[in-house]
């Protein structure tokens, strides 16, 4: 079955990346929680998806303890995140202020989620390939998926997957297609598609046979997945992290 998977978490009922919407996920129908990652001065984890705060203070130069009390740290985070799978995104672009060429972020974030979650109930995903391939440097029982949005890449993204040893791709929903789908089967790749937020979307995907929606509206998409799970079996895709009972 198709998974459920909280865009930074209840993000339609509570403030994104925060402790209250990581708890809200589950009880709106989420299997598992999207979140992002940045670190802070002396390097402290934190869910934010943003390099700036709003007050327009970039978080890689403010410690921890001056931040608002609404920004969780990484492990605040999991812990809220109980009893779902947890996709944890880092953001490290080069483009950015807080840019991390050294990949420091991504081994502190492969220490930390293994110790908080089991291995099937997270994954680790960046638009910054490089940053996913660190990550399966540093503990390849680690899953981990490639972001992207380019339409004209996703396809070369499936062998890259596949080649890297990545779990998945996470592409941009409106690039999915049949052609895809079949070439991430014949890859054996799991195709998690982003950032879908209304039933007819949903249901093409699912008719499709993705592996996750990654979703600001979880009840509506939840409604989707059960309701064409009831009425035919999904297509066999690639083994896939799975909801934590």
């Amino acid at each position: 079955m198709t998974l459920v998977v909280a865009h930074r978490g209840a993000s339609a009922s509570a403030r994104q990346n925060t402790v209250e919407a990581f708890r809200l996920a589950r009880r709106v129908g989420a299997d598992w929680v999207e979140l992002d990652v940045r670190r802070t001065a002396e390097g402290v984890l934190v869910a934010h998806h943003d390099a700036h705060l709003p007050d327009g203070r970039l978080i890689a130069h403010t410690p921890r303890d001056e931040l608002p009390d609404w920004v969780p740290s990484l492990a605040e985070s999991l812990e809220a995140c109980d009893g779902m799978g947890v996709l944890v995104v880092i953001r490290n672009d080069p483009d950015e202020a807080d840019y991390d060429r050294e990949n420091t972020v991504a081994v502190a974030v492969a220490g930390l989620t293994s110790a908080y979650r089991p291995y099937d109930e997270v994954m680790i995903s960046s638009f910054n390939g490089a940053t996913v391939e660190r990550i399966r440097q540093v503990d390849e029982r680690l899953a981990t998926a490639l972001l992207m949005f380019d339409p004209v890449r996703v396809l070369q993204g499936v062998d890259r997957a596949a080649a890297g040893g990545h779990a998945a791709i996470q592409p941009y929903h409106a690039t999915v297609d049949a052609a895809l789908l079949r070439r991430a089967r014949r890859a054996s790749v799991g195709v998690w598609a982003w950032t879908v937020n209304d039933a007819v979307a949903a249901e093409e995907l699912v008719r499709l046979g993705v592996d996750a929606i990654i979703t600001d509206d979880c009840p509506t998409v939840r409604e989707v997945v059960t309701r064409l799970a009831a009425e035919s079996p999904p297509p066999a895709g690639p083994p896939q992290p799975q909801r934590s009972q």
